[in-house]
């Protein structure tokens, strides 16, 4: 069992800040170890997936909230 190292807040943010974001995060955290995000842009329902998919770390959760805002979840596996 994982704990989220990092939280993060991308609200505001547009593609592909999240993803940039997102990507440089990965880095400060252990393999094995998990961030936390929320954003409101509504591409990150497409581009946290692809992102996980072409760097091969794991996609936990994706879910929209009540709120509008996106909160993800994602593992570092290398």
């Amino acid at each position: 069992m994982s704990d989220t190292k990092l939280s993060l807040d991308f609200k505001g943010l547009l593609c592909p800040m999240p993803v940039v974001k997102l990507a440089k995060a990965i880095k400060e955290i252990q393999v094995g170890e998990t961030l936390e995000a929320v954003a409101t842009d509504p591409g990150v329902m497409a581009d946290i997936p692809a992102w996980t998919r072409s760097t091969g770390h794991e996609l936990v959760s994706l879910d929209k909230r009540e709120d509008k805002t996106f909160k993800f979840v994602v593992k570092r596996v290398k």
